[in-house]
């Protein structure tokens, strides 16, 4: 299910994987951010991945930056990328944000890896998904 919202789609691909999609040209926020976390709340239950597509050319604010991934429950990030300045980007978000030790991935659009991305996600997930006991 698409869902739109100030700035992108975001597309429920399972029901623990969110595929994410920023409009052309935008700025990505701290607001931005926070919009994300409220539908996150409303809408994810649970332990959840992000499938990030980069196939639209943004940037993040250096807020946006120090924030955005903090959410409850994000186990995994997929980010999917169509164009050099586009990984350039990605790779310098993972290092500004290297101290959370994110686990996360880098796929290539164009070798068509959006696929791969998705079944790294769901393969994550599974990996996360113990009992309390455990944990």
């Amino acid at each position: 299910m698409k869902h739109r919202l100030s700035f992108g789609y975001f597309t429920l691909l399972a029901e623990n994987i969110v595929e994410v999609t920023i409009d052309e040209g935008i700025e990505l926020s701290l607001e931005m951010v926070e919009e994300c976390d409220v539908f996150f709340k409303a809408h994810i239950f649970g332990s959840f991945g992000m499938l990030i597509n980069r196939i639209n050319d943004y940037t993040y604010s250096y807020e946006a930056q120090l924030s955005i991934g903090s959410y409850e429950g994000l186990k995994a990030i997929a980010f999917v990328y169509y164009s050099d300045r586009s990984k350039v980007i990605v790779e310098e978000l993972n290092l500004t944000r290297a101290y959370d030790k994110w686990n996360s991935c880098s796929f290539s659009g164009l070798e068509l890896e959006w696929q791969q991305a998705f079944q790294w996600l769901k393969h994550e997930l599974i990996g996360n998904e113990q009992p309390a006991s455990q944990a």
